[in-house]
């Protein structure tokens, strides 16, 4: 089969306010904005440009009212300092229910929308992946 996700699509009474928080968030480009929709896509040229979904963000007359069925998970080399910036772009902590002993932070954006940041992966984790502390592509892997 082949078969990928184009898009993950996030609805939004005023699709601006998800839209330039998660462009900073992510430093990602906005490829496409008319009328109700905007499109967010990696940075051109990077690892994960035409390999990550885009992001896309849809008029809808209605707010966000209950949890989210799908939710974004998010990668940092420094979960605190991931956290921090977040905040300062808008983000805010929630509790979705989880306990004390969770390793990650639940959080909203703007708009209400919950994702995690999770912890960093400890050496070994990166090693067993094939990947280098600092260095997000498995060697052998590079284009070109």
């Amino acid at each position: 089969m082949n078969l990928r996700i184009q898009s993950v699509s996030i609805d939004s009474p005023d699709p601006k306010v998800p839209a330039d928080f998660w462009e900073k968030a992510l430093g990602w480009r906005r490829t496409y904005e008319v009328g109700d929709e905007i499109v967010l896509e990696p940075p051109a040229g990077s690892p994960a440009d035409g390999l990550s979904p885009d992001l896309l963000f849809l008029k809808v007359p209605e707010r966000k009212v209950l949890k989210n069925r799908l939710h974004l998970d998010l990668r940092p080399d420094d979960q605190a300092e991931e956290v921090q910036r977040l905040e300062a772009l808008g983000a805010s902590r929630i509790s979705v229910g989880q306990g004390p002993e969770v390793t990650w932070v639940v959080m909203a954006d703007p708009d209400g929308n919950e994702f995690c940041v999770l912890r960093a992966l400890r050496s070994e984790e990166l090693e067993a992946q094939g990947l280098v502390p600092g260095f997000s592509e498995a060697p052998g892997n590079a284009a070109g």
